[in-house]
C-alpha cells in the first residue's frame, strides 16, 4: 500500500462512481478498478459494494475512508510546512541588538518581520553588549547578532550593515551643547559616560582608542552596561558619552546630541553562526540590510 492507493481510494469513495473517480485523477477507468482491487486484496477484506446501477461503502470502507482522509491530509500539510520552512516563512529566530540599535533599527525591523513573516515566531534581545551577544551566538541561545565588529570572531558570519558617525550625548546645560558640532580636544577634561569596560564592550574600547590615537586621555567618571542608562545619566548632569548617530533616537530630555567632526565612523555589523543558511535567518538578513541603509551624513 503506498499514498497511490489511498489517494485513488478516496476519490472513488467521495464520488462514488468510478467514471467520475477516474476523470478527476485524470486516468483511465480500467487501472483505477485494477488498483482498488489490489488495495482490497491486500486488506483482505471490501472496502466497497460495486452494483451494475451504483457503488456503496461497506461499514469497512467507511472507517478506512475517514483514516485515509487523515493522513492523506496530514500529508498535504507536512508539504506545505515544509515548503513554507524551505522559503525562509515558518520557523524560529532570536535576534540580539546593540543599545544603539535597540531604539533606531529594532522597532522597523520587528514591525516588517511580523508583517511579512507573520507564521515566523521572532524573540528580540535588546541593549546586549556585543562581546555578549557573540557568546550567545556561540552557545545557540542567539541566531542574529547586530553589533560592533568584536575582536574575536571565530565561528561567526559578519555581514557589514553600514558606517555609523560618533556623536556626543551632552547635557543641555552644559556649556558645549551650545555648539553646532564638538571636536575630540573639546572633551579631554570632560568627564565621561561609557560602557562597561575591560573588554565587556566593543564601543568602550573604541571610545578609548580614539583618545589614545588622538594622544587625549579618557577621563571616565562613570561605567555603565546599557545605553538607555548611559544617556540617562547625561540627562543627569553625570557626564558627556561618545555614542553612535543612531543613539539619538533614544531622545531624553535634558540631553542634546552633537556631531564629532574628527573622529572614525563606527562599524555596525549583523553576526551569524558560520555555517547557517537558515531560508528564515537569509530573509531577516536581507530586511535588515535593507532597513540599515546608509545614514545620510
Amino acid at each position: 500500500m503506498d499514498l497511490r492507493h489511498l489517494r485513488y481510494f478516496v476519490a472513488v469513495a467521495e464520488e462514488l462512481n468510478f467514471s467520475r473517480a477516474a476523470a478527476r485523477l485524470h486516468m483511465a477507468q480500467p487501472p483505477l478498478s485494477q488498483t482498488i482491487k489490489q488495495l482490497e486484496h491486500e486488506l483482505g477484506f471490501a472496502l466497497l459494494r460495486r452494483t451494475t446501477r451504483r457503488v456503496e461503502l461497506t461499514a469497512a470502507g467507511v472507517a478506512f475512508l475517514e483514516d485515509a482522509q487523515e493522513i492523506l491530509a496530514a500529508v498535504d500539510t507536512a508539504g506545505d510546512r515544509a515548503a513554507r520552512v524551505a522559503a525562509g516563512r515558518l520557523g524560529r529566530l532570536v535576534v540580539g541588538c546593540v543599545g544603539s540599535t535597540t531604539y533606531s533599527l529594532l522597532p522597523q525591523l520587528a514591525r516588517r518581520m511580523r508583517s511579512e513573516l507573520p507564521d515566523v515566531e521572532f524573540a528580540f534581545r535588546g541593549e546586549m553588549l556585543s562581546p555578549d551577544q557573540v557568546d550567545a551566538l556561540r552557545e545557540g541561545s542567539l541566531d542574529l547578532g547586530v553589533m560592533r565588529r568584536p575582536a574575536d570572531t571565530a565561528g561567526l558570519s559578519l555581514t557589514s550593515i553600514r558606517q555609523e558617525r560618533m556623536w556626543a550625548a551632552v547635557p543641555h546645560d552644559h556649556p558645549l551643547a551650545a555648539r553646532d558640532e564638538l571636536r575630540l580636544e573639546d572633551l579631554h577634561d570632560e568627564e565621561l559616560i561609557v560602557h562597561a569596560g575591560a573588554g565587556r564592550s566593543v564601543m568602550s574600547g573604541l571610545v578609548h582608542d580614539m583618545f589614545r590615537e588622538a594622544g587625549l586621555t579618557a577621563v571616565v567618571a562613570h561605567e555603565v552596561a546599557e545605553t538607555s542608562t548611559l544617556v540617562t545619566f547625561v540627562a543627569g548632569g553625570l557626564g558627556i558619552a561618545v555614542v553612535p548617530e543612531p543613539t539619538a533616537a533614544l531622545a531624553v530630555p535634558g540631553v542634546v546630541y552633537l556631531p564629532l567632526a574628527d573622529v572614525p565612523d563606527s562599524e555596525l555589523v549583523a553576526a551569524t553562526r558560520a555555517g547557517d543558511e537558515s531560508p528564515v535567518l537569509v530573509r531577516a538578513l536581507g530586511v535588515l540590510t535593507e532597513l540599515a541603509a546608509p545614514i545620510s551624513e
